[in-house]
């Protein structure tokens, strides 16, 4: 494990695998670094992936209470501007909107990967009434795991064939261990504001994964986020939904190769 320090003084972890130019990978929400485990290979044939713990998981540091999403953004481009660019960027959900916010903070971007943020759509309720609050209990509880498969469940809409998956997979009980950063980020998120024209001068080369079968409201999103973004493309990955890292890492590892390769 190698450490870089960020602008708060926080301690961000993170591993490298493969070798080649460099690819920084960013989890989102109950995980850690280890939820890449199933295409970090792929991408290890052609780049050095910079598996990064977000702040207050794993093996990364949390220094700043209270928590705001803003130090995230920070983190990851803190992160891309100890390697020096070219950097390519991949961020998945929650850590898609902090790659995307570091991509403003930093010149160093070659190429920006985004999978499902969840950026807020015009017209839909971001989440259930109460919903954090009772997450939140069930942490106070102690029910770590209940509070993960909760959100998973509920926020997330994963099936229940994919939830089955998700707790076989190694990555698991790491994620059970990042289960208290989970209301945390539900809050930052209901705050979030994301304004298209902070990146209407964007030049980085965008893509943007969305699940075949995902809800309405992801490909709402991802559409506003294309809208947004100058050179941005989408790309559906056909029968998926948000965990295709577990559920199609072939797919998903060739649909990001293509992209970072600039493979016509």
């Amino acid at each position: 494990m190698k450490n870089v320090r960020s602008k708060d003084g926080s301690m961000i972890a993170y591993e490298t695998v493969g070798g080649g130019p460099p690819l920084v990978l960013v989890h989102g929400t109950g995980g850690t670094r280890e939820r890449w485990a199933p295409v970090v290979p792929a991408f290890a044939e052609h780049f050095t992936a910079y598996a990064m713990d977000r702040r207050g998981r794993g093996e990364s540091r949390d220094e700043t209470a209270p928590y705001a999403i803003e130090r995230e953004f920070e983190d990851v481009a803190g992160l891309v501007d100890s390697i020096g660019g070219p950097v390519n960027l991949f961020g998945h959900s929650y850590g898609g909107i902090c790659a995307l916010e570091a991509s403003i903070l930093t010149n160093r971007i070659r190429r920006l990967v985004l999978y499902e943020p969840p950026i807020p759509p015009v017209g839909f309720r971001i989440y259930p009434p109460g919903i954090i609050d009772r997450l939140q209990n069930l942490l106070d509880a102690g029910d770590r795991e209940v509070v993960l498969v909760t959100f998973m469940t509920e926020l997330v809409r994963m099936p229940e064939a994919e939830i089955r998956l998700t707790k076989s997979m190694p990555a698991w009980p790491s994620r059970v261990g990042a289960a208290h950063t989970i209301p945390r980020e539900l809050t930052a998120h209901e705050h979030y504001g994301f304004n298209p024209e902070r990146f209407t001068e964007m030049t980085v080369p965008t893509l943007l994964l969305v699940g075949g079968e995902s809800p309405e409201q992801v490909r709402v999103s991802t559409q506003s986020l294309q809208a947004a973004l100058p050179d941005s493309r989408v790309v559906v990955l056909p029968g998926q939904q948000h965990v295709a890292m577990e559920t199609a890492p072939e797919l998903l590892a060739r649909e990001v190769l293509k992209f970072l390769l600039d493979e016509k």
